[in-house]
């Protein structure tokens, strides 16, 4: 595709499609390019870098999370929605976190993302730096709980690569880690139940929740 053909929105909805299939370690301009039929200096016309390209896709998946009408709706269920459909795209998305860490990332997307999320805590009762922190809590837990996930992919893609049975050596390693912690009550006990490293079901679900309800208590205290 010339380059006078391709948008950076073609180009960054390619790059997104391909980080969600390889990971930050198989985006590269030449798979990039091969994806929408371009050479890679068409690719470079218009995104220059890299670190540009995840910059811009990390930014754009933030527009896949719904924000709630704040007018119709109770600062709880609507902080539980954003949280919810947070972790969903995270989910949908997993280099996101591993971009996080490693990547300079900002734009509009994540800015309406974070100015909504302020306007719902001011609304519920928080007010100035407390606003802040209410929604950097929630959004420190949301990212941390979509982050064993991904790191699940990232480690399967890597071992794949490497030739092994991904799946086989996860599985090995779980036996391994469940024989280091059978000398421990609780964690031989919990094992009983759930594999080693495994949140138990509804761990998110419980975590938001008791956010939650540490926030409402805190508004009523006053």
């Amino acid at each position: 595709m010339p380059r006078n053909t391709l948008t950076p929105d073609q180009i960054i909805r390619a790059a997104t499609d391909l980080l969600d299939e390889e990971g930050l370690d198989g985006l590269n301009m030449r798979s990039l390019g091969n994806r929408l039929g371009s050479a890679a200096t068409a690719i470079y016309w218009h995104i220059k870098t890299k670190d540009e390209l995840v910059r811009l896709a990390g930014d754009a998946i933030w527009d896949e999370v719904t924000l709630p009408d704040l007018s119709a709706t109770g600062w709880r269920t609507a902080a539980a929605d954003m949280a919810t459909g947070m972790h969903a795209m995270l989910t949908r998305h997993p280099w996101y976190g591993q971009a996080a860490g490693s990547y300079l990332l900002y734009g509009a997307g994540k800015s309406r993302f974070d100015d909504h999320s302020l306007a719902l805590y001011e609304q519920a009762g928080f007010t100035g730096a407390e606003a802040d922190q209410a929604a950097a809590t929630v959004f420190v837990f949301v990212l941390g709980s979509a982050l064993g996930p991904a790191s699940e992919v990232s480690l399967t893609r890597r071992l794949n690569r490497s030739g092994a049975d991904a799946r086989q050596v996860l599985a090995d390693t779980m036996e391994r880690a469940a024989e280091a912690a059978a000398p421990f009550p609780h964690l031989r006990k919990r094992l009983g139940t759930t594999g080693y490293g495994d949140a138990p079901g509804g761990s998110f679900a419980f975590g938001l929740q008791s956010i939650l309800d540490g926030f409402e208590a805190r508004l009523a205290g006053r």
